[in-house]
């Protein structure tokens, strides 16, 4: 079966040869149980494993069934130990956080068998071995006899023709030696046994042929008892069943978790990994997308990232339904149907009669229902005109004088014919909340409305025509032909001042016909009026309800409904507020398709910020390849050490038949494993953050800039630096020889 002609194995150190054995010619057929002798150092472990196949040689002629393997590389090497060698050794070269049915098993797995086809083969060989009652104990917990007997029974899995035993009893007391002495005994039966030992007589007895070696040479060879050199035993031809994908993934996942401290340290490697990928990444967007806003917008005072304004397509109004189906739309956080208060600054000031100071108040003006937090002083609005302020901490009069700003009454643009507020409740807030602009004033939908009628008014261009004669009305309290509101009057007439009856034939407009004609870039409208009366300061009080004092002269005063038909229409354009500014293009897509034309404002800003984007875009690319780079190496390193445990592992794999490539997957399915439940762990941990179960601002602040493309990729690259460290890290254990990588190991 196997032929050696002048075999020999040298070693090259540092320039140095020396000789494992030399010119070595011996032949060894089934049913022999060879024992090879010698004192350290006379080659005969060396033998050993060229027999095995565990390391290769430099001269002569070593025959396989008549096949010369001279030319043989470490892949043809890995065929033949797989085919014909199964090796058991004096260390025992189990797998310590395996049981003792997962060690006889995983050289079945090894070699392509499928799990559900060798339960029973497995169960039989421990049982042969008498170890059955501990077929779920893990090997660690073993005496050493107890070890080689699982040994033995996975060198039999295997059913090669020839088992090699290096120094199988060395480290055993003398029952166990004994006990597996007779088990090899048995064994030798049908199979070629080939034993190396220092203690011959405890196998004399036994061995059918004892050689000894001395000094790299074969001094004698001699039978010891007879053996049927006829007998001829069938082949197990393994050489073709490849592992297969699934017991790697089962191998993979079975190592991943079977030792828990390395698990544990290899996870925290791969979450860091994670952690800072993610993080660094999504600060870079962050920052890319700061900068995209550095520049500036004339128009919009809100331009908050989550905003998108739309009109419908048909120019029409924006009707209570469609509002109803908007609300319909995924990811929405609020809709502001007037929002022309989000860009409007409004300017309240205090009587000057009464205030000789002139306390004001300016900023914007919002609906209170999207007030959040707490009030610093006073309480919420309870009546129409009461309104609570955010405001800066640097106002002189709402911080060190409070008590005196609050007890006042304010007038929009200090018209008390306008509309009037007070203040019941203060927020202060530090950092500037708008552009040029520190203040928010929140007010109920009363208020709101009110201010809207005025807002739609300034909006448009407004003519009065009176005898067929156009005047303009520039919608500024005080000055001629502006319109104003006043429950005296009915509907469908208007009293004007006694100062603009010079537009009337003789000098009086009393039952003359008026139009009230408006147009702004969302509708054109006009309204007939007759004019009932005219006032001065002596009628004023009794045909207006309005102290002299107060009046504006020169007004035009209409009824309140015939103000609202006029200036008071449902919205044309409204703004909706994306819950994340990742939803912001698929919701204005949406929209879209609903029939609304849409304005991102994050894409409304002039291009000042343009080049530095793109500069930050480059800077991204580049610190992201280096955070990599720099990342690989620091795992790699970290991961190396943990792993270098396992060399032992690997090494043994090739030698149970395994080959390097198939070693190197599984290794891979391990380290993919680890990186992804690490990915997974982070990734919900991230989602906590989000929905504010845990509270980090920081990662909060910078993860929200990522989308599922920044989280697809970075899981990509993840991976792929898995890939690499499985890669460089069985690079260098794998190409050596599978017996010197596990020299150097143990």
């Amino acid at each position: 079966m196997l032929k050696l002609k002048n075999v020999s194995k040298f070693y090259y150190n540092k320039g140095v040869i020396a000789s494992g054995f030399t010119k070595v010619s011996a032949q060894f057929d089934t049913s022999e149980f060879v024992v090879i002798t010698g004192e350290s150092g006379s080659g005969k472990s060396t033998l050993l494993n060229v027999i095995s196949g565990l390391d290769s040689y430099e001269e002569g002629e070593m025959y396989i069934n008549g096949e010369e393997t001279s030319h043989y590389g470490e892949s043809d090497f890995e065929e033949y130990r797989k085919k014909y060698v199964s090796n058991i050794f004096q260390n025992f070269n189990l797998v310590n956080s395996y049981t003792v049915y997962q060690n006889v098993e995983l050289v079945l797995l090894m070699n392509g068998y499928k799990k559900k086809d060798i339960k029973n083969k497995i169960l039989n060989l421990i049982d042969k071995v008498g170890l059955i009652n501990y077929k779920n104990t893990k090997v660690s917990k073993l005496s050493g006899g107890q070890k080689q007997r699982v040994a033995i029974a996975r060198a039999l899995a295997k059913e090669t023709p020839i088992i090699v035993c290096d120094e199988p009893t060395a480290n055993l007391d003398s029952k166990s030696s004994r006990e597996i002495i007779k088990i090899l005994k048995e064994i030798s039966k049908d199979k070629l046994l080939i034993m190396v030992t220092h203690d011959y007589p405890s196998v004399e007895n036994v061995a059918t042929r004892v050689i000894k070696m001395h000094d790299g040479k074969i001094v004698s060879d001699k039978k010891n008892n007879d053996v049927d050199t006829d007998r001829r035993v069938e082949i197990v031809d393994n050489s073709n069943k490849e592992i297969g994908l699934f017991n790697m993934i089962r191998l993979g996942v079975r190592n991943t978790f079977n030792i828990a401290s390395k698990f544990i340290l290899l996870f925290i490697v791969f979450l860091f990994i994670t952690a800072s990928l993610l993080t660094e990444y999504g600060a870079l967007r962050k920052s890319e997308y700061e900068s995209s806003k550095l520049g500036y917008n004339w128009y919009f005072n809100d331009t908050t990232d989550t905003r998108i304004v739309i009109k419908k397509n048909d120019g029409s109004s924006i009707s209570r339904e469609d509002f109803n189906n908007i609300n319909k739309v995924s990811n929405i956080e609020r809709i502001v149907e007037h929002d022309i208060l989000l860009d409007e600054y409004v300017w309240f000031e205090t009587d000057y009669e009464k205030v000789s100071e002139g306390i004001f108040i300016n900023g914007l003006i919002r609906d209170i229902s999207t007030f959040s937090g707490k009030l610093d002083y006073g309480r919420m609005p309870e009546a129409d005109d009461e309104v609570i302020i955010l405001v800066n901490t640097y106002e002189y009069y709402f911080t060190e004088r409070l008590e005196d700003a609050i007890k006042y009454t304010y007038y929009l643009n200090g018209d008390k014919g306008s509309i009037a507020i007070k203040i019941v409740g203060v927020k202060y807030i530090e950092e500037e909340l708008f552009f040029g602009n520190d203040n928010v004033i929140y007010g109920d939908n009363s208020l709101l409305d009110k201010y809207m009628t005025i807002i739609n008014k300034q909006n448009s261009t407004v003519k009065i025509n009176i005898n067929g004669n156009n005047y303009d009305s520039y919608n500024v309290s005080g000055d001629y032909f502006n319109i104003a509101v006043s429950d005296k009057v009915s509907k469908g007439n208007a009293i004007i001042s006694e100062d603009i009856n010079y537009t009337c034939k003789n000098f009086n407009c009393k039952n003359q016909n008026m139009t009230i004609n408006v147009n702004n870039i969302n509708y054109v409208d006009s309204l007939g009026f007759k004019i009932s009366n005219t006032y001065n300061d002596k009628n004023v009080k009794n045909l207006l309800g309005i102290n002299k004092d107060n009046v504006n002269y020169g007004s035009i005063f209409i009824n309140k409904e015939d103000y609202d038909n006029l200036f008071n229409k449902d919205s044309y354009q409204a703004s909706v507020f994306a819950t994340k500014v990742d939803f912001v293009s698929d919701l204005a897509l949406e929209l879209e398709e609903l029939g609304y034309h849409t304005l991102e404002m994050r894409k409304t800003f002039s291009n000042e910020g343009m080049d530095a984007t793109k500069l930050l875009k480059i800077v991204k690319l580049v610190v992201t390849v280096i955070l990599i780079v720099t990342l690989f190496f620091i795992s790699y390193f970290v991961i190396k050490l943990i792993l270098k445990s396992r060399n032992v592992y690997f090494s043994t794999l090739r030698i149970l038949g395994a080959t390097a490539s198939h070693t190197k997957r599984i290794l891979d399915i391990e380290l993919f494993i680890n990186s992804s439940l690490a990915y997974i762990t982070y990734i919900l941990f991230v989602l906590l953050i989000k929905n504010d179960i845990i509270n980090i601002s920081f990662i909060k602040s910078v993860v929200e800039y990522l989308n599922i493309i920044d989280y697809l990729l970075m899981y990509v690259i993840l991976i792929m630096m898995s890939y690499l460290i499985s890669s460089r890290f069985s690079s260098q254990i794998f190409k050596k020889s599978a017996m010197k990588s596990y020299r150097e190991e143990v």
